[in-house]
């Protein structure tokens, strides 16, 4: 879990800094790069909160 927050934390400065450089240079290739990593940080998020919720369902049958 530990792991998770630090990559979930590398990520938001990630991000945060790609829309800082597009509010500086005004270089729309920064806030395309924001916006992917943005939809791809949110894609595994979901993946993982769905591997979560999967174990949460299965466990009990064992």
């Amino acid at each position: 879990m530990l792991i998770m927050r630090l990559l979930l934390l590398l990520a938001v400065l990630a991000i945060g800094g790609s829309v800082i450089l597009w509010l500086i240079t005004g270089n729309p290739r920064f806030k395309l790069w924001a916006w992917k990593a943005f939809r791809i940080v949110v894609v595994l998020l979901l993946a993982v909160l769905a591997l979560f919720a999967i174990e949460r369902v299965l466990v009990p049958m064992i």
